[in-house]
């Protein structure tokens, strides 16, 4: 378990860990002392101090020079961008023309949605495809009566339509945009494609231990997952309450996805101030910790949430690094993976959280055991994390849509009904 060489040197040795169930405030980015940085690969090692030195140089002049402004013509686009992101109901408030974390949370979903890489940025084919699904919906007619109409997704239909006329995208037999085009061929004449005979192939991880089957977790896309839930959450109307609970398991998930939204919103936010690195290589940083947290991450399928963190406390004083650096990088990367569809990334971010403190990230996991993404499906270890998170949600310390009033109600009660507590 080894990292690459690092620009400074850590006094983790001698640092002193909060017990389970303390809330600590976070004394990174998200409120503004520090940047966080990326320490896995070498990235950032001094861009921390660097840039405290240069807020406190700058600090008396910013009374003093205007901020540059935003053009016109950027605003405006900027606002169609949002009013059309608000039409298919990814809320950004009231379009203002200032793309800030709501609205790049908007559009990750968005891109999701999709199937794109979900980087809250858009590109300009995603943008076209975006605005010109908006401007068709809104001029309506027949054709889009009848995409809207036969399709249970409703006016996201025309998104998809819209981004297979565009690309000549041809989705896949059984697929949900394989149903929404066979409902739109005024719009779509896509050819028809031969689905491919699944091939099985046994790999024997070791020559004593033959394996036939998958790896814990292996569940699938949760990105696709989650694009499911989102379009049972828009037909139902919203997001499932305590009170109306019926399915816990999809309370569950519908928790899940929310939380891997705001992780990758924050998680964006905070690359954004790591000066001189492309996302990609951000990214190559942070697939580290699949690697040098594999024996934490394969834990959490087998041990109490008490035993894991040990195990995770004692991988952080070996690490080298101090409390902020990690806590900085594993909220970098827990975004990084659920964005890239990485488990074991957002798994050993969210174990760092937690091992350190920041014990609200526990829901996390808590949400990974449940649902089978990244660790085997144990409700039953679930509930330690979930009731860790939730001593956290109690004392004002949750970091998934703190304005969200109930949520720590539902969570409780949809884990202790998948474990037979509900009672």
């Amino acid at each position: 378990m080894k990292f690459k060489a690092i620009a400074t040197s850590a006094l983790v040795a001698s640092m002193s860990f909060v017990p389970v169930g303390t809330v600590v405030s976070p004394a990174l980015a998200d409120n503004g002392d520090v940047v966080a940085g990326l320490i896995i690969g070498g990235i950032i090692g001094s861009v921390i101090a660097n840039e405290n030195n240069k807020k406190k140089s700058t600090k008396s002049t910013k009374a003093k020079v205007a901020a540059p402004s935003m053009s016109a013509e950027q605003r405006a686009a900027n606002k169609e961008v949002q009013t059309s992101l608000n039409y298919f109901g990814y809320n950004v408030g009231t379009p203002d023309g200032a793309i800030g974390r709501k609205s790049r949370a908007a559009i990750s979903e968005y891109q999701a949605f999709l199937g794109y890489p979900a980087t809250g940025e858009l590109t300009e084919q995603e943008r076209n495809i975006l605005v010109t699904s908006y401007q068709r919906a809104v001029a309506g007619g027949p054709v889009i009566a009848g995409v809207v109409g036969g399709s249970a997704m409703g006016l996201k239909a025309v998104l998809i339509a819209q981004r297979d006329e565009m690309t000549g995208v041809v989705a896949a037999p059984g697929s949900i945009a394989a149903a929404t085009v066979a409902a739109l061929p005024t719009l779509i004449a896509p050819e028809p494609v031969a689905a491919a005979e699944p091939v099985v192939v046994a790999v024997a991880a070791d020559p004593a231990l033959p394996s036939f089957m998958g790896a814990a977790g292996a569940k699938g896309s949760l990105a696709a997952e989650c694009n499911q839930v989102s379009l049972t959450t828009n037909t139902n109307g919203g997001f499932t309450t305590a009170e109306g609970m019926q399915d816990a398991n999809f309370a569950l998930a519908e928790q899940f996805c929310l939380a891997r939204t705001y992780a990758m919103a924050n998680s964006e936010d905070l690359a954004q101030k790591v000066a001189g690195f492309t996302p990609d290589q951000i990214a190559e940083q942070c697939a580290a910790f699949g690697p040098v947290m594999k024996d934490e991450v394969a834990a959490l399928s087998m041990q109490p949430a008490e035993d894991v963190l040990v195990g995770v406390q004692g991988f952080i004083q070996k690490s080298g690094m101090t409390p902020v650096q990690l806590s900085g990088t594993a909220k970098v990367c827990l975004g990084v993976g659920y964005t890239r569809d990485e488990m074991d990334v957002a798994i050993g971010s969210a174990l760092l959280l937690t091992a350190m403190g920041e014990t609200a990230y526990a829901e996390f996991l808590g949400h990974h055991l449940s649902q089978g993404f990244g660790a085997t499906q144990r409700p039953d270890l679930a509930m330690g994390w979930y009731d860790i998170s939730l001593a956290a949600m109690g004392q004002g310390g949750s970091v998934v849509a703190p304005g969200m009033e109930g949520r720590d109600a539902l969570i409780r009660k949809a884990a202790y009904t998948i474990n037979g507590r509900a009672a």
